[in-house]
């Protein structure tokens, strides 16, 4: 027998050695199919969001998906391997194509780079396009690839420039997003004093104003949407096509031409796995192009309007934006050279000039071969757009009878806002005014009505309860009950909402409707808290106290448990409210004293918001009940058999309160935000916007509390408010009906 690797005479085996290369190929046509999954998913994303730029979010360039492209490109840099059928040389070309696809369609997410990531992603790239050029000649050279040369001498030189295109469009980036900063805090400015002259107008009317100016801002403002609608971006959009068209051509000539083609008979080492690797690249390269080509349709289409009236001079003139950060290199001297001789610094100095100028040079060919590229396009796709456009005319002049019938939407006095005085432009992107102006598109409407379908209805029907003022806010813990701690833990608002729920569902005889409900009216509510709480609490300093909120409302909404406590269980105990609440008033203070048992005095020092989740849900807990047992034993008839309407109106005056933040929270949205995100943040807010509409029409005919935006985030605020000046008790709605329809019958209680 002979050695690990050698047959019987002592020579090597390599009979072994082909045997896993099918499941290579499966495994690069597995990252072949994850590329494939997330440009679908951004195409998917755009149509949903209605970004038909499509910006890249899950197929962006970055260190994940260079090294799925480096698998994914395997075919292509393998040198000596025998490629003899026709899908086998197919795959080899599906390969090339593949990486100009990415390329093409990850060029927008440049944007989203910071300096050092995209110069790090930019170099590994480029080293990973020459090695695939180089490897390519040599397989031309030596028979590897014996067939479609031209097809792969073309896709060779669409591969350098868009790489070209990618990295001196990079170089622009930094630029843009300063110059785009700075013109937005212009045009905030101006929209914040067009705000401050509508005082008078609805709060949802103005909010839905003022969102479509910031959307506008932030949408035209966006790097990648920047990057996105560049000239050599359009160009890119063109090369991919071209390549795609490549690929295309090859598939059908090598199909339905077999006459042309002479290809070598045998069966590579791949095997099946070069046909799955065709089709699942094929499918990639196509489903990767349709981004691209939206692109190169859309500057053609922002391009259109002024092609007629623009000189070729100005067509053709490079802005400065494309070329200042190579003059500011030029221009800044080399201050750390590792020599002090000024004959090897002159010539330092002079190499950095000439390749610099070498640079500025490629950047301003690249700028007017896309300029040529986008004008040559908008030639030829002009007459179909003109054909398009006098379809839509006479469709308009048919139906023109009709539409003058048709009742006027609710969204209409939106769209007529000219939002073209909040577009960031760039130099010699007049064309993106003109075009924003004259289609006047704005999405916001969409946005706003998905949301409007969405709306919280049973949370809307809990805030109906709420008294005038909230006075729920005050009620739900009372000052006189002695304090088992030498310091008690501030409030936030999701806790005292979590705990009265806990007790609500714990009530004997509620119907299991009305629990339901009032289940799913806080979980509405929660959500609203928790974006509020998120954002508006700077200080970050009630985080453990939210925390003990969220880890105790999973239990509540799940199990029907308050920590160990089965609530549905002590509801089905029969006993008394009164007993129920007295239950879960020992319950939480034998855990408090439990905690203060095993910790020393140096555990506590740090105060009660390093305490336990579940010491501080106990805490709450203990005195929201003992505050419920306090009342009734002064005789207050509202905790008797109505206790649950009580509680929920406690819930409600909370909830209310909280939610009163709720234009802050918009408002602030649009504001917070980097540049890079504020697109989204927009798009968010528009969509919080119309699920709360009915919210803030229900808050705006109500009383708000004199206080100032910051103090108004906090519920102990509100709390030291009313108890420095005492809230009169106004009754809700329900509690009105519900007096009004029992004020003709006498009901005798006995607990």
């Amino acid at each position: 027998m002979g050695k690990l690797g050698c047959n019987i005479d002592g020579n090597l085996d390599d009979t072994k050695f082909s045997q896993p290369m099918p499941w290579i190929g499966l495994y690069v046509a597995a990252a072949s199919l994850a590329f494939l999954i997330a440009m679908a998913a951004d195409v998917i994303q755009g149509i949903r969001y209605r970004k038909f730029w499509f910006p890249c979010k899950f197929s962006s360039l970055n260190a994940t998906s260079l090294t799925l492209l480096a698998v994914a490109i395997k075919l292509s840099v393998d040198l000596n391997t025998s490629m003899p059928s026709r899908q086998d040389q197919l795959a080899k070309l599906s390969n090339t194509v593949f990486i100009c696809t990415v390329m093409s369609n990850s060029m927008p997410s440049l944007g989203t780079m910071e300096n050092k990531e995209m110069f790090t992603n930019i170099l590994a790239l480029g080293i990973l396009v020459i090695t695939v050029i180089v490897n390519i000649c040599i397989q031309l050279a030596t028979g590897v690839i014996y067939v479609f040369w031209k097809e792969h001498a073309l896709i060779l030189f669409i591969m350098l420039v868009l790489l070209l295109l990618l990295s001196f469009s990079a170089l622009t980036v930094p630029n843009t997003k300063q110059y785009l900063e700075l013109k937005y805090t212009k045009k905030h400015q101006l929209a914040l004093k067009e705000g401050l002259n509508q005082t008078r107008k609805p709060v949802v009317d103005k909010l839905r104003e003022d969102l479509m100016k910031y959307w506008m801002m932030a949408h035209t403002g966006n790097p990648q949407f920047v990057v996105g609608r560049s000239v050599t971006c359009t160009a890119s959009g063109a090369f991919c096509l071209l390549s795609l068209a490549t690929l295309a051509q090859a598939m059908v000539r090598s199909q339905f031409m077999p006459w042309s083609f002479k290809f070598c008979s045998g069966e590579s080492v791949y095997k099946w796995s070069t046909t799955l690797v065709l089709a699942t690249q094929t499918i990639a390269a196509g489903v990767g192009s349709i981004g691209p080509a939206c692109r190169w349709f859309i500057a053609i289409n922002f391009s259109r309007p002024k092609r007629g009236n623009q000189t070729g001079r100005n067509e053709f003139k490079v802005e400065n934006y494309w070329i200042q950060s190579l003059v500011e290199m030029k221009e800044s001297p080399l201050t750390f050279l590792p020599f002090h001789n000024k004959l090897c610094r002159k010539l330092a100095h002079d190499a950095k000039d000439y390749f610099l100028n070498l640079c500025i040079g490629v950047q301003i060919g690249l700028v007017l071969m896309s300029k040529g590229i986008r004008l040559i396009s908008t030639l030829f796709v002009s007459r179909i757009l003109y054909c398009y456009d006098c379809c839509r005319g006479l469709k308009k002049l048919i139906f023109k009878s009709v539409s003058n019938t048709e009742s006027v939407s609710d969204s209409q006095p939106y769209s007529k806002l000219d939002l073209s005085r909040f577009v960031l432009d760039l130099e010699g992107e007049d064309a993106l005014v003109e075009k924003m102006k004259k289609c006047n598109w704005d999405p916001t409407d969409y946005w706003f009505q998905m949301g409007e379908k969405r709306r919280p209805k049973y949370l809307i029907t809990l805030l109906k309860r709420s008294t005038h003022g909230f006075k729920g806010v005050v009620e739900f813990d009372s000052n006189r009950i002695p304090s088992l701690e030498s310091e008690e833990p501030p409030n936030c608002w999701a806790l005292p909402v979590v705990t009265l729920t806990c007790i609500a569902v714990t009530l004997p005889n509620i119907g299991p409707t009305l629990i339901e409900e009032l289940l799913c009216s806080v979980n509405e509510g929660l959500t609203y808290i928790r974006l509020l709480e998120n954002n508006l609490d700077t200080i970050k300093e009630l985080l453990n106290i939210r925390r003990a909120a969220e880890g105790v409302w999973v239990r509540v909404e799940l199990y029907r448990k308050w920590l160990d406590v089965d609530l549905h269980k002590l509801s089905l105990q029969g006993k008394t409210q009164q007993e129920i609440l007295q239950k879960l008033s020992d319950n939480a203070k034998n855990k408090l004293l439990e905690f203060h048992r095993n910790h020393t005095p140096q555990c506590l020092k740090h105060g009660p918001l390093k305490w336990p989740i579940k010491i501080l849900a106990a805490n709450s807990m203990y005195r929201i009940t003992q505050s419920m047992l306090l009342t009734r034993q002064s005789g207050n008839a509202q905790m008797g058999e109505k206790l649950f309407e009580t509680v929920a109106v406690m819930i409600s005056d909370i909830l209310g309160a909280c939610l009163t933040n709720m234009q802050r929270f918009i408002s602030m949205k649009c504001l917070s935000s980097a540049i890079e995100e504020r697109e989204d943040s927009v798009r968010h807010a528009i969509d919080i916007l119309g699920k709360a509409e009915k919210i803030l029409k229900f808050q705006e005919h109500g009383e708000s509390p004199g206080l100032d935006p910051c103090q108004m985030a906090s519920i102990d605020e509100w709390r030291l408010f009313y108890m420095q000046k005492p809230l009169p008790f106004n009754p809700s709605p329900s509690q009105i009906e519900t007096a009004s329809s029992s004020s003709s019958d006498l009901y005798l209680i006995i607990d």
